[in-house]
């Protein structure tokens, strides 16, 4: 081999290595910037085919997408002065690589700026609100309270906040037990004082059934005695026209309902054979 060739061969050879060292590519989740001895240059980099001074540059990627951050339980006190634990999570993203890098230069970095800022804002707005309000109706008001705020301080750091939410919501150990406690006491208040107002509204129930018992009962009477007084007179002005119109067989009829009356089981009566009371009997 000449030396000619041999000088062309390596020619080749570091135009290679000269040409991977100085073109890059960014990936459409990314953004990336050229790093001189340290420092940014040339500005932000979006997705495509990039180049920069071999050897001498290196480039960084940073994710453009939306990212979520768990973070670690903490405490918080609310108005009424009961400590909370809580558990929650932040969607943020990098919307200014370069300021990004500047201030923060990575992911974790970022990260522990984000739990900070973002427990020092629930701390003061939960600070507003009372135990119960938290737990109840307040507890979305909150969130987007506190990620509007947190969202305009981390600005600083290139970063915006999507969302911050909370996971869950604990009581700490003793302040767990001392809630149940008053809890399961008012529980109890409120179960004897339904047991206590069920028994007045039974009493004031049955009362009334009573009274309304008594007047069903009393006018059941009158008509009955109304209804029996009208039988007796009808069936006297029935007896009347029938003694009237045929005294025999008035007298035969009375004679048949004395004797069925008399006549009864283990009845025993003692007459004379010439008594008028069997006339009808013979």
């Amino acid at each position: 081999m000449s030396n000619r060739s041999l000088l062309l061969i390596v020619g080749v050879c570091v135009a290679i290595v000269v040409f991977f060292q100085s073109a890059f590519t960014v990936h459409q989740t990314q953004r990336a910037l050229v790093l001189q001895l340290g420092k940014p240059v040339g500005g932000i980099l979006e997705p495509g085919l990039h180049f920069k001074l071999p050897f001498v540059q290196n480039v960084i990627y940073l994710d453009s997408r939306v990212l979520d951050y768990d973070t670690q339980p903490a405490e918080a006190i609310t108005q009424d002065k009961k400590a909370l634990v809580m558990d929650n999570y932040v969607r943020w993203r990098i919307v200014d690589p370069l300021r990004f890098y500047q201030t923060v230069r990575t992911i974790p970095s970022a990260q522990a700026r984000l739990e900070d800022i973002v427990y020092s804002q629930l701390r003061v707005y939960i600070g507003q609100f009372t135990l119960t309000q938290i737990v109840s109706e307040e507890r979305i008001a909150i969130m987007d309270k506190v990620t509007k705020r947190a969202s305009e301080i981390i600005s600083e750091y290139g970063i915006e906040i999507i969302d911050v939410r909370i996971k869950r919501t604990d009581l700490p150990a003793e302040n767990q037990r001392a809630i149940f406690g008053r809890m399961q006491a008012e529980r109890e208040r409120q179960a004897k004082q339904y047991r206590s107002e069920g028994q007045q509204e039974s009493t004031t129930i049955r009362s009334t059934a009573d009274k309304e018992q008594a007047v069903i009962l009393a006018q059941a009477r009158r008509e009955a005695s109304i209804i029996r007084g009208e039988g007796e007179a009808r069936a006297a002005r029935v007896f009347a026209e029938a003694l009237s119109k045929a005294p025999d067989f008035y007298e035969f009829q009375r004679s048949l309902e004395t004797y069925r009356k008399s006549f009864k089981t283990n009845t025993r009566i003692l007459l004379s054979t010439d008594d008028p009371f069997l006339k009808h009997m013979e």
